[in-house]
Parts: structure tokens; sequence; C-alpha cells
């Protein structure tokens, strides 16, 4: 294939990506004459270039489509569904040919008559049907199909076309008016859409003489130049940092400066050259409106798509990597979330429902949100069908609260979906989106209320070839961190007055009236146990909402790392993402917290009380349990994110007010609760209680003895017997009641804090 081809076919998907998204823009505003000719003369300049390449099919179909927007823009034709759809198939047509030229290097063989007459009646007025798609008007054997209302099936057209597409243009400005033939009118013709660069200022007439008003300021340039120039750069940060690593090392001489200096051009080289990667996310939603807009005629809804954001900008990389994710989520929303106009109508709400796309920076991050306000998730036919698929039991389900529940959504091949359509219910989703989010390092949450609507949260960093990461060390190896994850740095000696403390020879540390578990990054990696002695650091990480403790022995500086694949022999190792080579011309690996999360038995079991024991079942993953004696020989368990603090007081300061034990506790009476009705508190010494706090008040549960933290997978075996239990489980070999702490806290709140117990502990 010639250059002169390749540049109008690259050139050509450009403007017809970009005609998508006007033309669904010209259907809801078809009085807005400036979309109108924008279309036309970009419909106008493929039709001309067709002719001057003698691609006289493509011509055809484009001059077809021509007639009927200039029927618009003279005021022949009303601006109706049907005639825009039809507009759409034969955009989607020529897609379809230039894929095919593509691959060929020619124009294919075939007939598109009668395409072009469906497309010349409409321009005649003498339509009475629609047109069929492109691939039914190369075969010529099969009839179109059409709704009650006339209007065309389009989502099965959509999965047809996208095969044959492949992944829209990276955005570069078009080559000016390297193929246009002049338009009727004087007007320069506006860059597409997904136009990166900002073109200069025109310069006044005078001052012009040189060259024509309409030259560019932009060029093309093949993305793999663009990729190699990146690889250069990330060789020369390397260097660049060993370089200032040896001129650290010596006090003085003379090459301080010209590397002071070196060491800045380079950071400049990199800043333009991540710009020149970088890309406004509008790019990857160019075809959403196109997808809302058709899926509304197939599902007989209103939708209107809001997009903010558009222009904020992230690395082409990882905008590639999000596209199918965010278009797969869009597609869910208006499927799924939003209802049919009658159906919102009787709930009290506007008959055209809203899907809010939004995007910005924040913390050297970018967010995404998508919001619907339609129906929210189904709670409970999620847990009909998690009970159906055999993924949880009914005694589990028990335990489970409604945020742990809606997490099921995100489970290999679930689906709700009462049918299968070309759009949903095929089991492929959600549990993908999750997947490809959290390879570039991202996170997603979700929240969900009933009858108000759904809300994606996605947080994805700015690029993947050049990140932040923290440097620790343990056992004199040194590891980087990426700083997505990393919250806080807290310093555990005698000085600081943090310790981390053991129970039964797990580690713990107490933040901020809570336990937060913690994995040794000794211990994880086999690299043998640290001094009892020495000083540690705790690197306090974020996957999601769950947050556990890292323990390291060293903490240095932050630093701008170049990421490398893993070598094929550590590729099955869990705990690396990657390596990096430091300024010294150290190899050192990339830990990945998603591994190191799941060692600390915090990965995906949920955060929210007392059953997110029963919730780790659910996720297949391990939990953290405090496990305890109470009124008894057997064993209890709570999961330790939920527990405060452990305290031991004096058996003598055990108050009653109002028959209630209580206890002074932080300037504030603490109720106290048994478990048993067997269980007494001890008549001297130290009572050891459980404390727990939520929404500011606290609760102390009595026990015998803390027996130990364990990490386990968590199924219960057996119902609960009664009150205050989720069910029984195996923890570490012994069988072991889980309790209920939300129970016992609930039971606290209507009694303990109700106005009567007030007027008792003063009458």
């Amino acid at each position: 294939m010639d250059d002169l081809l390749s540049e109008f076919i690259t050139e050509t998907n450009e403007s017809i990506a970009t005609l998508d998204v006007e033309l669904v823009r010209f259907e809801r505003e078809s009085s807005d004459t400036a979309i109108l000719g924008n279309i036309f003369r970009l419909m106008h300049t493929i039709k001309g270039t067709c002719g001057f390449l003698g691609l006289p099919r493509l011509e055809a179909v484009a001059h077809a489509g021509e007639n009927v927007l200039g029927k618009f823009r003279d005021g022949e034709l009303p601006v109706t569904p049907q005639a825009v759809t039809l507009i759409l198939r034969c955009i989607d047509h020529i897609r379809v040919l230039l894929a095919e030229l593509e691959a060929a290097g020619r124009e294919p063989d075939g007939d598109d008559h009668v395409l072009i007459g469906e497309i010349n009646a409409v321009a005649d007025g003498t339509q009475t049907r629609m047109a069929v798609t492109p691939q039914e008007s190369n075969a010529g054997d099969s009839a179109p199909v059409f709704d009650e209302a006339g209007f065309p099936v389009a989502a099965e057209l959509l999965a047809e076309v996208a095969q044959a597409l492949g992944p829209v243009s990276d955005g570069f400005p078009p080559l000016g008016d390297t193929f246009v033939e002049p338009a009727p009118e004087p007007e320069p013709e506006p860059a597409p859409q997904s136009v990166a660069p900002a073109k200069a200022p025109e310069a006044p007439r005078e001052a012009s003489s040189e060259a024509p008003a309409h030259a560019v300021s932009s060029i093309r340039v093949n993305v793999d130049v663009i990729e190699n120039l990146m690889t250069l750069i990330s060789e020369l940060v390397l260097t660049r940092n060993q370089l200032m690593q040896l001129q650290r090392s010596q006090k003085g001489g003379e090459f301080k400066v010209p590397l002071q200096r070196l060491s800045h051009i380079t950071s400049d080289l990199q800043d333009g050259v991540t710009r020149m990667r970088m890309q406004p996310i509008g790019n990857a939603w160019a075809k959403l409106p196109r997808i809302v807009r058709d899926l509304c005629l197939d599902a007989g809804k209103k939708i209107d798509l809001v997009q903010r954001g558009e222009g904020t900008e992230l690395d082409r990389q990882v905008l590639e990597l999000i596209k199918d994710p965010l278009t797969h989520m869009i597609r869910n929303s208006a499927d799924h979330g939003i209802e049919d106009p009658a159906t919102r109508l009787g709930a009290g709400k506007p008959e055209t429902g809203t899907i809010l796309l939004e995007a910005y920076h924040e913390s050297g991050h970018i967010f995404i949100r998508i919001a619907d306000d339609g129906r929210g998730l189904n709670v409970e036919r999620i847990r009909q069908k998690a009970l159906a698929n055999g993924l949880v039991t009914e005694a589990e389900l028990a335990g489970l609260s409604e945020k742990q529940i809606l997490q099921f959504i995100f489970r290999p091949g679930f689906s709700t979906a009462e049918k299968v359509t070309s759009v949903s219910g095929r089991g492929v989703g959600m549990d993908v989106v999750r997947t490809n989010i959290e390879r570039i390092g991202g996170t997603i949450e979700m929240t969900s209320v009933a009858g108000e609507g759904t809300t994606f949260l996605i947080k994805i960093p700015l690029t993947l070839a050049i990140v932040s990461a923290l440097i620790v060390q343990t056992a004199g190896e040194r590891f980087a961190l990426p700083q997505i994850n990393v919250v806080e740095l807290v310093r555990a000696d005698a000085r600081s007055g943090t310790r981390i403390e053991t129970i039964k020879d797990a580690p713990v540390l107490r933040l901020r009236d809570r336990l937060l578990p913690l994995v040794s990054l000794r211990g994880l990696l086999g690299l043998g146990e640290a001094k009892a002695d020495s000083d540690r650091f705790i690197v306090v990480t974020e996957l999601g909402s769950f947050k556990f403790g890292i323990v390291v022995d060293r903490v240095f500086d932050t630093e701008e790392i170049v990421v490398k694949p893993v070598a094929p022999i550590l590729r099955g190792n869990p705990y690396y993402a990657g390596n990096t080579i430091l300024g010294d011309g150290s190899v050192i690996m990339i830990l990945d917290p998603n591994g190191v999360a799941a060692a600390a038995g915090q990965a995906r079991t949920g955060n929210d009380g007392a059953a997110s024991a029963a919730a780790a079942h659910a996720g297949g993953d391990l939990t953290s349990l405090l496990l305890f004696r109470a009124g008894g020989t057997e064993l209890k368990a709570v999961t330790l994110d939920t527990v405060s603090r452990i305290e031991e007081i004096d058996a003598g300061a055990i108050e009653h007010v109002g028959g209630r034990p209580v206890v002074q506790y932080r300037q504030q009476l603490m109720p106290l609760v048994m478990l048993g009705d067997g269980q007494s508190f001890k008549p001297s010494g130290k009572q050891p209680l459980l404390v727990f706090t939520e929404n500011g008040q606290s609760l102390g549960i009595a026990v015998d003895e803390v027996v130990d933290i364990a990490r386990d997978h968590v199924e219960l075996e057996l119902a609960p017997r009664g009150d205050g239990l989720i069910g029984s489980a195996i923890i570490a070999g012994k069988a072991t009641d889980l309790v209920d702490i939300r129970h016992y806290l609930m039971r606290s709140r209507d009694n303990w804090f109700a106005p009567e117990s007030v007027e008792a502990a003063h009458g």
C-alpha cells in the first residue's frame, strides 16, 4: 500500500469518527447550522478524496450520503431519527469498506446499489423502508429488520462494525488540505474532535505572504516513532540517575555543574515526550454518544449522556486500555440501569434518564466517575443469582451486608440479565472490567442505591512507562512500592512512642483507634527475621478501600522509576509487578500491592463490620481474625479490622448504671457486654476487653482470654445457633463460632444510648 493511500485511510477514519459524534449532536440540535456545516464539509471531503484516488465504490456511497445532508442544509428534508440513522449506517458502510481497503490494499469488489437506492429515496422524499445494513447490501440475500416504529435494529450492526473497525485512531491531527477538494463555502475546515495539539494563532494577513493562510502547525507521526522515543528517554533517565548518584558520592568535582544542567535538560525532555504521549480522555469517549443513541432506538429509551472533563489528558497507553472497560460500563448503565420512560414516570422521575461520565485530575491520578440515575442494582436478584451459582450459602448470605452482596457482580461469569442480548447477559463483564483496571495499577469502587442509581469511581495512574515509587529496604534488599498505593509512613521505635504489638505472634499496629493488620516484608519474601530491638517502619498501604501495613527496615526517597517487565523466571511470583534500575545501577523489584495485600488477608474482603468474615469466603480471600474465649472453652472469633483496641481493666472499676455494667473509658461511660449466659466478670485482677467503636460510641465485650490472630479462608459450616452469631467455621484447624459484633453494637445503641437509659443514669 502506498503512502498516499495509507494517509487517506487514516484521515478518513478520523473524519468518520468525528461524523459519528457530530451527527448524534445534530440530531439533538437540528437547528444548529454550524454543526450541519461541519458534517457536510467532512462528507464532501471524503467524497472528493475518493474521486481523486480513483475509489468509485466509496465515492458513490459518500456522494449518496452527501445528497441527504445537502437536503438537510437547504431545508428540503426534515431531520428525523430514521434519516439520521440512515446517514449513520452510510458512515458505518464507509468504515467497513475502509477496513477492507486497508486489509487488501485495493477497493473491494461489490455492489452497493441497494443501500445507495435507499439513501437516494430519502433524499427524494420517496422512502418507504429503511436501508439495509452494509453487510446485507453486499450479500443481497437477506432482508432488513425493523421494529414497529420503523426503526432499524442497530445493536447487532454495532457488533459487526466494531469487529471490522479495530482500534480508533490515536487522535493525531489531519494533514490539512492534502486531499481536500475545495468546498462550496470559503470557510476553513475545522479540526476533528480528536485533535490533541492546538493550532498556533494565525498571523495577520500582511505578514503571511510567504505561506498560505491554511498552513498547518502540526504533523502526523507514527505511534511507533513516539514509543521508540519514549524508550530512549527512559534509558536516558536511568543514565542520568546513575551519573547523579556518582556525583553525590564525590564531594565537589568539575562535573557537578554540567551534570546538573544535564539533569534539567533530561527532565524537560522527559516531560516533553510524556506530553507528546498524552491525549484527551475524550478520545476514548468518541464512540459512546453513538452507542447510547443506537441503544435508545433499539430499547425505546430516552437517555442523555453528559460528558465532563473531556480535555483531561492521560498517557495514550492507559487511554487504549480503558476504552473497552468504559464502553462496557456505559452500555451496562444504558441497558440495565436506566428504565424505560413509562417506568421512570411511574417512579416520579423525568422520562429522560441521565448518565454522567466525568474525568478529573486529583493528587497525581486520573479519576473517572460513571453515574446514572436509574433503578440501581437489584440486591435481591444478585442474592438469588449468587445462591443459584453456588457462590455462597443461605447461612453465609445472612451475614453479608448489602455492600458485600453487590460485590458479587465482579465475580467471573456473574450476570443477572434474564435473557441474552447483543448488549448484555453473556456473563462477560464487570470481572473483566476490574481485572483490566487493576492490571494498569488502578482501582474501581461502586455504590448503588435502589431506585436512585449506581455510581462507579475509577482511579488510574497518569502513565505506565515512568511512575513514582517509594524505595524501601528490608534485610539489606531494596524494593519499589508504587506511590499510588501509599497512604502514610509510620515509624515504630521507642522515640516515636509507636510500637508494633503482637497478639499471639501476629503483628498489629494501633492506628487511630483501629488495629491495622501488618505483613512483614522479610517474612513474606523469606528473608529471615529482624532483631527485636531494631527500628521498624510501617508503610500504610491502601488498595481500594482496604488498608494494611507493610513492615520494612528502612525507607528511602520517592523516585521516578522506569518500569521493566518481570523476568520469565519470576512471572509466577504474585508479589512482583516488574523491576527497575536505580541510579547506582542496582536492579530492584517493584512490589505488586495486590499480591502483598492477599498475604495481609485484606484483598477485597470488604470493610463494613462483623460480617466481613463471611464476605471473605464470598471473595475467596484470606481474612485476619482475632480468636478468643468467653464463657466456656469454645473458640470464638471476630474480624480483626473491626476491633478498635484490646484493653485490660481493673475488675473493681466495673460499675452498674440502670442495672447494666459500664466502665469509665476515655471520659465516657462505655457499656460492657458478656457473650453467654454462663459468663461472668472476673471478681478481681485484670478483666480483658475487646473494644469496638462506631460513630463515636464505644462498646466493650468481656472475654476470658485472647487466644491468637489467624489468617484463613472463612467457610461457614453451620448456620447461626442464636442471635449474635454469624455461624460456625473451621479457623486454623479448629471449630470456631463467628461473632456478629454489629448485633451487639446495634443493641447497645438501642438500649444503653436510649433516652430512658440517660434518665436512669441520672435518676
